[in-house]
């Protein structure tokens, strides 16, 4: 550790090689973010805040753990079993069920926002969610997404520190931007639906990877990013039209 912050300082490379991953390790967070946004709105308002913390601090030590298990993260990736001719890791096992949970708990939340007749369960406003049921699911997809993000580190570079700072880095600008983003999602009801069409997409892709397609992370990141800026604008275009009426 002490040798790589040496190296660090002294190497142009090595810096580059930090940037490179910050910016990474920040995109792979939004993902992990739009889940505990979307999930903590569920909780009662006082709830709220603490929840987002927890998750957050879970995913910086779930990440942090699995940096200090560097050995066994690359044992994940060996196969274990196959299936129907698909060789399958802990790695792709993780992903696959990752991926179908947040597949369910994105058409469940879809179906009761559109639903016109909607029944009381787990995923109804009125009913909330139950604090200890929303950190249980919290650790659960922070488990993978801190695997995914931690493997895509270890293939980036075998510096451990500058693995750190770039984790550190990344979960503190979730921490800052946990709050913001789920206050904007709440405010906005056609972003819900949005941040819940991203969820499904993510556990989509997740999926796919487990069983060995290659998605390239950058055209996933640019859809979300266009439908966000399309979002954006249909926002700033209501609220034109909102004061156009008060005026008149």
């Amino acid at each position: 550790m002490l040798e790589g912050l040496a190296a660090l300082g002294s190497d142009p490379t090595a810096w580059i090689a930090l940037a490179t991953l910050v910016a990474m390790e920040v995109v792979l967070g939004i993902d992990n973010l739009i889940f505990i946004s979307v999930l903590t709105n569920k909780l009662p308002d006082h709830q709220r805040e603490n929840a987002r913390r927890i998750g957050i601090g879970l995913a910086l030590g779930m990440r942090l753990l699995l940096l200090a298990s560097i050995a066994w993260i690359v044992q994940l990736t060996a196969p274990v079993f196959t299936v129907f001719g698909q060789d399958l890791s802990w790695r792709d096992i993780i992903l696959i069920s990752g991926g179908l949970f947040l597949v369910w708990k994105a058409t469940k939340e879809i179906h009761h926002n559109i639903d016109p007749t909607p029944n009381d369960d787990m995923f109804d406003a009125r009913a909330g969610i139950g604090f200890t049921a929303a950190i249980s699911q919290i650790i659960l997809l922070d488990l993978v997404f801190s695997l995914d993000s931690i493997i895509t580190a270890v293939g980036m570079t075998d510096n451990i520190a500058i693995m750190v700072i770039a984790v550190v880095v990344a979960v503190t600008a979730m921490l800052v931007a946990a709050t913001p983003l789920a206050n904007f999602i709440e405010r906005n009801p056609t972003v819900v639906m949005l941040a819940l069409s991203f969820l499904l997409l993510i556990g989509t892709t997740l999926i796919a990877e487990g069983f060995g397609a290659h998605v390239p992370k950058g055209y996933v990141y640019a859809a979300m990013a266009f439908s966000a800026g399309v979002e954006i604008l249909n926002i700033l275009a209501r609220r034109r039209a909102r004061r156009r009426q008060a005026q008149t």
